[in-house]
C-alpha cells in the first residue's frame, strides 16, 4: 500500500468551485482500480487550500490512474485553478493505528 497526499493551494474565490467539481469526480477516482481510499482535506485556516489523501495498492496503480484518461480529465481543470503549483508525496505506510471505541458507560 501507498498512500498520495497532494497539496492544492487554489486561488480562495475557487474553493467552492474545486468543492463542487470534486464532488463529481471523487465517484471516479474511488473506482479507479487500485484505490482504495480517497479523502478531500482542507485547511482550517486558508481557504485555497486542500489536500487529497488516497491510498493505492501499489505505485503502479498510481501511475496507471495518472496516466488514465479520469486523471486526464480531472488534472487541467484543477490546474486552472491554481494558486501556486502544486506539490505531491507518495509514502510508504509504515503502520497505521486507530484508537479503540469507547462504549458508553451504563
Amino acid at each position: 500500500m501507498i498512500v498520495r497526499l497532494v497539496k492544492l493551494t487554489l486561488r480562495p474565490e475557487e474553493a467552492e468551485r474545486f468543492r463542487t467539481l470534486f464532488e463529481g469526480w471523487r465517484h471516479r477516482i474511488i473506482a479507479f482500480p487500485g484505490c482504495t481510499h480517497l479523502e478531500l482535506l482542507h485547511d482550517m485556516h486558508k481557504k485555497g487550500v486542500f489536500f487529497t489523501y488516497s491510498v493505492w495498492r501499489s505505485p503502479d496503480d498510481l501511475e496507471a490512474y495518472r496516466n488514465s484518461e479520469v486523471f486526464a480529465s480531472v488534472w487541467p481543470t484543477v490546474k486552472g485553478l491554481f494558486a501556486a503549483p502544486a506539490q505531491a508525496w507518495s509514502m510508504d505506510r509504515e503502520h497505521s493505528m486507530d484508537a479503540p471505541s469507547l462504549s458508553p458507560t451504563p
